[in-house]
């Protein structure tokens, strides 16, 4: 190994094996701080050999259940991008942050379908869909993937790609990590270098007023478009602007592709519903796309679900401000994304990504703090998804917080998730990749 081998006591193995989610932490036998792809061929065996369960931490913001007693494969240290400008396309390693992939792409003119929170880890993003701020104008992350670095069950590393092996190449893309220890990707970069995008905040007490308007506005806009609206109560937080600090606040994210002038006529309806809070909306360069959302940077505990709807019903907006609104007794953010546009199309080389024909994806989440019960604020989400369900498509993978087999499986359409259990059978039958939004093979 060339990295560091951390046991249960040891000065580092905390900290190695806690990532961005607070609230749920790995409890491994072992934890493997992989430098490269030979490391994770190394774990990967010795697991094998040992008949333990393998997990993989890049960041861990979108934490599943707790991997304890086997594996953890940590791949911050594996970091390395390379851009080919004439290709347009990155090389990215398996612990790259979308914030790295940004500053090697954005001197070359390009732009990645990075998501709305540039600390985020770029391949397990990328594997589990990748709804990001260019989406609807050029789908989902996954569908632009050319090859995938994969250290298999066996500890063999191969390399997988839609000619050497297209039904392993279908199911990493769109189902994680169940099927080997991603260890690199090449994915496709697009000629972006600016985009008219921002902020509109509208102080709580207009939500309903606003969440209308944002439903009858997704309805007329172009497919270069890409936007949310969520229900935020805000912190006294200093590094906030003084305008919305403490507040609770309607915030709708905008990321048009179309010059200032077209974004300026786009977004004049939500402008003429009257004064806001603040208005953060403008042209700006594609390097400070992660202002758009101002995600905390900074780690935290939280639960979270989420729901792919098929439609934003007429009493959506009352269903939400009813059960998780501001006078709910259960403190939550609410987003509503557009989907829509690219996210429909089927990718010229197919992959498992499931439910393109939803129309929205409803998040909820709800930070957990010291002294706090999680199951108080799972129920109150529960309360309003299950309220939802006349309307509901599935879920959406990267969404999902904790989830159980069942909730896995609603990501996918009915045939693929049969399609990828028996893909698990053939690649991982003994299960070893289970620390995760777990696929059971199909004979278990």
């Amino acid at each position: 190994m060339s990295g560091p081998v951390l046991l249960p006591g040891d000065d580092g193995y905390d900290a190695e094996r806690i990532g961005y989610q607070t609230l749920v932490a790995h409890r491994p036998a072992v934890v493997v701080g992989a430098t490269g792809a030979e490391d994770v061929r190394l774990a990967v065996e010795f697991a094998a050999a040992h008949a333990l369960p393998v997990a993989v931490q890049a960041t861990g913001h979108s934490a599943h259940p707790a991997a304890d007693g086997g594996v953890l494969v940590t791949t911050g240290r594996m970091a390395g991008v390379r851009v080919d400008p004439v290709a347009r396309t990155a090389r990215i390693e398996a612990g790259v942050r979308w914030q790295q992939v940004l500053e090697a792409t954005v001197p070359h003119g390009l732009a990645p379908l990075n998501g709305s929170a540039p600390g985020v880890g770029a391949v397990s993003y990328t594997l589990g869909g990748g709804l990001g701020l260019l989406a609807r104008r050029y789908g989902w992350a996954a569908d632009h993937v050319r090859s995938i670095d994969l250290v298999t069950a066996e500890g063999k590393a191969v390399t997988v790609t839609a000619e050497s092996d297209p039904e392993l190449f279908w199911a990493l893309r769109g189902g994680r990590d169940n099927f080997g220890v991603v260890t690199g990707m090449e994915i496709g970069l697009f000629p972006v270098t600016r985009l008219y995008g921002g902020g509109l905040y509208f102080p709580g007490e207009r939500a309903r007023e606003v969440l209308e308007a944002y439903r009858d506005w997704t309805r007329t806009v172009p497919d270069e478009t890409t936007s949310s609206i969520a229900l935020v109560p805000l912190p006294p937080r200093p590094s906030l602007p003084e305008a919305i600090r403490g507040r609770y606040v309607v915030h709708v994210r905008i990321a048009h592709l179309g010059t200032a002038a077209h974004g300026e006529e786009l977004v004049a309806p939500l402008r003429a519903l009257g004064p806001r809070l603040l208005d953060t909306v403008a042209d700006m360069p594609y390097a400070r796309c992660g202002a758009i959302h101002g995600d905390p940077p900074f780690p935290m505990g939280y639960v979270a679900d989420n729901v792919l709807l098929r439609e934003f019903g007429e009493d959506t907006a009352d269903l939400v401000l009813d059960l998780l609104g501001p006078a709910a007794p259960v403190t939550a953010i609410v987003e509503i994304r557009h989907l829509g546009g690219a996210l429909a199309a089927q990718p010229a080389v197919p992959n498992a990504v499931g439910h393109r024909d939803a129309a929205y994806l409803l998040g909820v989440l709800s930070r957990v703090g010291e002294g706090d019960d999680p199951a108080g604020f799972t129920a109150a989400h529960d309360r309003l998804l299950t309220a939802l369900a006349p309307l509901t498509a599935g879920r959406a993978l990267n969404f999902l917080y904790g989830a159980d087999a069942r909730t896995v499986r609603a990501a996918y359409e009915e045939d693929d998730y049969r399609r990828l259990r028996a893909l698990k059978a053939a690649h991982d039958p003994h299960n070893r990749f289970r620390g995760n939004h777990n696929i059971p093979p199909a004979s278990s």
